[in-house]
């Protein structure tokens, strides 16, 4: 078994990003986080997003709006970020109070400054396997995770495990592309598919996306299988400073010693999740030129 360590592959396209924006005169790239409300896991997220846009060199503004704020108030303050030149990216942090509709403010937010990949026309540009798409940062780090290990894809099984248009979706729709990684034979799996079990243990490359904590067990994977698990579950812990620790959706001690190659969790896919944002910031700002 070997562990993919995100947070060193994340640590190199950071340091790659680096020497990109250093290289450039004049303007730096520059993103908009627009919170709403005070979720302690939201505000950690964008603080940590912070921290490395600042780290590259990218500059980065903070938008914090309050919980009540109502679906089209929202949405005035995203066309503001959209009408203003020096805003390259913008990214505005899921999940929104239930009275907000996520996906009427993912398409509202402009094709040419969606840095999540959340907007109608990127997603639809993916499945058109357009090269100019901004693909979804967990989806984009899930696969540049599997591109720098080198771990074969082509006429591989893969197994999703989730049907999110964050994170399920556009995973599957980058493993169907042409090249490498890609070439796969991808199946998606959800809540209500029924014998589960029968085709996890057939997956080369299983994704867990499912948000159920250790939710995949030894039993449902196949010997040598790569498992990539992109759960963030908190669960309480007395033990620890902060009160919860964070588990994947994978049962880590069971799966572990069956696989060939896993992430952890933390560690593995979060990191990169990150590193991805700053890389689609750059893009951003690289065609705003």
């Amino acid at each position: 078994m070997e562990l993919i360590n995100g947070n060193e592959i994340a640590q190199h396209i950071i340091e790659e990003l680096k020497v990109k924006v250093s290289n450039i005169h004049g303007p730096k790239p520059c993103v908009v986080f627009i919170r709403v409300g005070e979720d302690p896991a939201s505000v950690s997220y964008v603080r940590k997003k912070e921290k490395t846009a600042a780290s590259i060199g990218i500059k980065s503004r903070l938008k914090i709006l309050p919980e009540n704020i109502t679906q089209d108030q929202l949405l005035n303050e995203v066309e503001k970020e959209n009408q203003d030149p020096s805003v390259h990216g913008i990214l505005v942090q899921a999940p929104l109070p239930s009275h907000i509709e996520e996906r009427i403010i993912f398409n509202n937010v402009s094709p040419q400054k969606d840095v999540d990949g959340f907007n109608a026309l990127n997603l639809g540009k993916l499945c058109q396997e357009q090269n100019d798409a901004f693909i979804s940062c967990t989806p984009a780090g899930i696969i540049e995770l599997i591109e720098r290990k080198k771990i074969p894809t082509e006429g591989k099984h893969v197994v999703i495990l989730g049907r999110s248009l964050i994170v399920g979706k556009p995973t599957g729709m980058l493993f169907l592309q042409k090249g490498f990684p890609g070439n796969a034979t991808v199946t998606f799996c959800h809540s209500r598919t029924v014998d589960l079990q029968s085709y996890t243990q057939r997956a080369d490359i299983l994704v867990a996306a499912i948000g159920r904590p250790q939710f995949v067990t030894g039993d449902m994977v196949k010997q040598g299988a790569t498992v990539i698990d992109v759960g963030i579950n908190r669960i309480e812990d007395p033990s620890r400073k902060s009160g919860f620790r964070l588990i994947g959706d994978v049962h880590f001690e069971q799966v572990a010693p069956k696989a060939q190659f896993i992430t952890p969790v933390p560690g593995g896919v979060g990191p990169m999740t990150v590193a991805m944002l700053m890389s689609n910031t750059l893009q951003a700002f690289q065609k705003s030129q």
